[in-house]
């Protein structure tokens, strides 16, 4: 099946779009370059959400395009941008959405990668050593466009081509952080979970309202839809939960739960289950209490320490919300354990 597009099903989306955007801008992803940014900047392919319109918005050169959009080509060539992930990693699939973008998108697209230990001294992207991941491929205007990558090789930067020119509005390069464990210290405390050290949100009962993926993101939450945000449930007693696979095994030493913006639907309570899986299937999973319930406040960094059943080596966790509601972040501090 290689390159071959991915036929696109009403509501659902290939299986690879619950990896890590490696891209993304959030994550720490970049546009280093781009051949022509004409009408719209380059910098707009990673920014987060689809791309939206606005009917009567305009700028000195042109209508405004929530994209990456060059200008009419009139000479020979093509126009291309060099993305920078925001960590080394081994690409599933990529989405090259052309959202709004109808009578001015590109009709074909290719992709190449390369790996760079650093991007210092480069002035002519042309002479770097790149590996095409996907060839010159069709587009369709106004849609996601999702295609599979074949290479399972580590890469740190892509080429996306455009022919011969337009808008294309976000770009998406879904897989897995690569990270050398080898110069990651036993004795050094890092955030388990965090999405850019390898870590995954890998299932949910409810994200009715924002990604449970927005957990393990850097920083603090930009705005309330920057978060994991159930719907109100109205049954006694509910739990809503997330399960995280953490990027390595290790010992928990602190945990932050982050309510940052949620006010009048913060989660009452919380507690965080743990367990050991070779495997991501965790229908017979033993889980252990790692965090018990504990209260929570509104739009509150919460800490806890001493509190946390230490002691378990674990490789997934399960943070429960009482009775629904957001959490912003969710940080599992520890160290690894080989």
């Amino acid at each position: 099946m290689a390159f071959e597009k991915v036929k696109e099903i009403i509501k659902e989306s290939p299986a690879f779009t619950q990896l890590t955007d490696l891209a993304a801008e959030r994550l720490g992803g970049k546009v280093l370059y781009a051949t022509d940014d004409f009408f719209a900047e380059k910098e707009n392919l990673i920014a987060p959400t689809r791309g939206i319109f606005i009917t009567d918005k305009y700028t000195d050169r042109g209508k405004w395009m929530d994209g990456w959009e060059s200008r009419r080509k009139r000479t020979p060539g093509h126009d291309w941008a060099v993305i920078q992930l925001a960590t080394s990693g081994k690409i599933t699939g990529f989405d090259i959405d052309t959202n709004f973008f109808l009578g001015n998108h590109p009709p074909h697209a290719s992709i190449e990668a390369v790996n760079l230990e650093s991007t210092e001294g480069i002035t002519d992207w042309d002479n770097v050593a790149w590996k095409e991941i996907l060839p010159k491929s069709h587009l369709d205007a106004g849609s996601q466009n999702f295609y599979e990558c074949a290479s399972d090789e580590i890469f740190t930067h892509l080429r996306l081509h455009i022919y011969p020119d337009g808008g294309v509005a976000r770009f998406r390069v879904y897989g897995e952080v690569f990270k050398n464990w080898d110069a990651v210290s036993t004795s050094e405390s890092i955030d388990l979970a965090a999405a850019i050290n390898g870590g995954q949100a890998i299932a949910c009962n409810d994200m009715f309202f924002s990604a449970m993926s927005n957990l393990i993101m850097p920083n603090r939450g930009a705005n309330m839809g920057d978060g994991w945000e159930t719907k109100r449930n109205r049954t006694p007693n509910n739990r809503d939960w997330v399960i995280l696979k953490l990027a390595h095994q290790g010992l928990v030493d602190r945990i932050v739960v982050d309510t940052c913006h949620f006010k009048g639907n913060y989660p009452d309570s919380c507690s965080i289950e743990a367990c050991h899986s070779a495997t991501d299937n965790l229908e017979n999973a033993d889980w252990q209490m790692l965090l018990p319930q504990q209260k929570l406040n509104a739009d509150f960094i919460h800490e806890f320490e001493n509190k946390i059943n230490k002691g378990q080596v674990i490789t997934h966790v399960r943070l429960n919300i009482f009775p629904d509601g957001g959490v912003s972040r969710l940080r599992i501090f520890g160290k690894i354990v080989r």
